[in-house]
């Protein structure tokens, strides 16, 4: 069988030095149809290698459940690079970043507030052993010396920037060989000296995570990997977006110059992201450094291959670099193609009042539960109290991280976490009613873990309310529940009001991408034949959302809406091309 190792200056393949040429690919971000298409074009660009982070609530959502099928399976998935004469990297965290909800754990795990994230502590690791246990056996008979393309994995991610609990990476690394990895084991931190020293022990090697200046980054982590292969395991050829502001873009020729440098200087690299994919239903995540921001549903990332697959100006700048280094096939990718516009009209429309009950039946508390409490770790819950024909200033502790607020069913407002709003007027009326959205949880930092919901006590002019009648919303029954409650007649308008769901059907010639637009749409979620494709929301900056063709099939395909403001224009459109946002202000 080949062998895999880390030399005096080289990674060694069957003994002889190998340059690492590697993309960022997660499997969890991409429709399982796509994969091998995916992992095609990398080869065409020059990369011998794919790198892929595995998401441990994707897995998980529910301690002792491990799913692996469909987009979870990472076995089929690493198969596909396996037959495509690749290499694999794998990530297993447990924590991973990559802008995913809370950083790829689990909300379950976080529900016990005296558990101890991210360090050697006893009910953390025991969960973690579980997760491990379930996770490295698919991945160890997938190594190079098996027969497979796997030849490097790494322990924990970017430690350095959050903890320096050695005994902790001892233990992951311990538990990581005696599950059956025997293939290099790494670490990834940003060139300091204090994350390096933090975030790695001797046994593990460390590897950089930079985006520019790479000779001096590279010459950081040679002074704390004074041996082997220098690697930049996280080349940062892009960058993420939030609600709200522009569309992130890296300058081509600059971020290209400086994968060159880094080449030159006989470096292995993989580059974050060669292909970003999309955060399909809840699973982007936010960051909070004084503000909250959450992360908007396509993860575009300016990468060479763009959300939907296509070849950028990136992947050719790139492609050109690569080709001073290694050999690069002659065949190039075709370029991207408009993709069906047209328009389609709704067919059903239900005010989410009148499901509420069968979708969020209520129960009664005295006191507000955090949505972890509930048992809800992503979507949306739903609150009621009565206020008994008071109106005036209605005061929240926190909102974790937007409700809308109605009285007797007419919408008074929205209240975000984003800008610390925590008190609206309302009008006096008979009954409040709470629409609350979590909208991600923080990946990245000490606010890792924390709890979602309507955080604390909610009062009317200072007088607190008590009866509560609270549940999650229950989005996996909404189209049966929708069908049996629409009542409109065929020649009724659509409102478009909100908070209301909305059903529409499109046919299909074949199975092709289609980009929806949004940008008469207020805020909510878009589902097509069942599946999530995510969030939408008019601040932008993104204003379509990326319909994989896998998700779709020849005939009826159906699209349902569930606006919680208002639609601008109340009827689905599809355009050529996505628009992902203006890329400064």
């Amino acid at each position: 069988m080949p062998t895999f190792s880390i030399g005096d200056d080289d990674f060694l393949l069957d003994g002889q030095p190998f340059r690492i040429l590697s993309g960022a690919l997660h499997y969890f971000r991409v429709h399982p149809e796509q994969w091998a298409d995916r992992i095609a074009k990398a080869k065409l660009m020059g990369l011998n290698t794919i790198e892929t982070y595995v998401a441990w609530n994707q897995h998980s959502p529910e301690r002792g459940v491990f799913d692996t099928t469909g987009v979870n399976d990472l076995e089929r998935f690493l198969g596909l690079v396996a037959d495509a004469g690749m290499y694999a990297i794998v990530r297993p965290g447990p924590y991973i970043c990559a802008e995913w909800d809370n950083g790829g754990l689990p909300g379950w795990l976080l529900h016990d507030p005296e558990l101890g994230l991210r360090r050697s502590e006893p009910r953390y690791l025991a969960a973690v052993r579980e997760y491990f246990e379930a996770l490295l056996p698919i991945v160890a008979p997938l190594q190079i010396d098996r027969g497979g393309p796997v030849i490097l994995v790494q322990v924990e991610n970017e430690y350095g920037a959050y903890g320096d609990d050695h005994d902790y990476l001892r233990t992951l690394t311990a538990w990581t060989r005696e599950l059956g990895i025997t293939v290099p084991l790494t670490t990834v931190d940003q060139p300091t000296a204090q994350m390096l020293e933090d975030g790695s022990i001797p046994d593990l090697h460390k590897t950089g995570s930079f985006g520019s200046r790479s000779l001096e980054r590279l010459a950081t982590l040679r002074e704390h990997q004074p041996t082997g292969p220098l690697m930049c395991s996280e080349f940062w050829d892009g960058w993420f977006d939030h609600w709200g502001e522009h569309h992130h873009t890296t300058p081509i020729a600059e971020t290209a110059a400086d994968l060159d440098a880094l080449l030159a200087a006989g470096a292995s690299v993989n580059i974050y992201m060669f292909h970003g994919g999309t955060n399909f239903g809840f699973t982007g995540g936010a960051n909070d450094k004084g503000q909250y921001r959450s992360h908007v549903t396509s993860y575009d990332y300016d990468a060479p291959l763009d959300e939907a697959g296509h070849p950028t100006e990136k992947f050719f700048a790139f492609r050109d670099v690569i080709a001073k280094y290694a050999e690069v096939p002659t065949e190039i990718p075709p370029a991207a193609t408009d993709a069906p516009a047209f328009t389609a009209s709704f067919e059903q429309e239900v005010p989410f009042a009148d499901v509420a009950d069968e979708i969020a039946p209520l129960r009664a508390f005295d006191r507000i539960p955090t949505m972890d409490e509930l048992g809800a770790f992503s979507g949306l819950a739903r609150y009621r109290a009565s206020i008994g024909g008071r109106g005036g200033v209605l005061r929240f502790a926190e909102v974790r991280d937007r409700v809308v607020v109605s009285v007797d069913g007419v919408p008074v407002g929205a209240l975000t976490r984003e800008f610390k709003e925590r008190s609206i007027v309302i009008p006096a009326g008979e009954t409040l009613e709470l629409l609350l959205e979590n909208q991600g949880r923080v990946n990245y930092g000490k606010r890792l873990g924390e709890p979602k919901g309507i955080i604390g006590p909610v009062s009317l002019d200072g007088v607190e309310l008590t009866s509560w009648g609270i549940a999650p919303v229950a989005l996996d029954r909404l189209d049966a529940v929708v069908d049996a409650a629409a009542t409109r007649t065929a020649d009724a308008p659509i409102s478009g009001a909100g908070p209301v769901l909305l059903t529409a059907t499109v046919t299909l010639d074949a199975p092709t991408d289609l980009f929806l637009d949004t940008a008469a749409w207020g805020k909510g979620l878009v589902w097509v034949n069942g599946f999530l494709l995510g969030r939408y929301w008019s601040r932008g900056p993104q204003h379509t959302l990326y319909v994989p063709g896998g998700q779709l099939r020849a005939g009826e395909n159906r699209f349902t809406v569930f606006e919680f403001h208002a639609l601008t224009t109340p009827a689905l459109s599809f355009l050529a091309r996505p628009s992902l946002g203006p890329t400064e202000f």
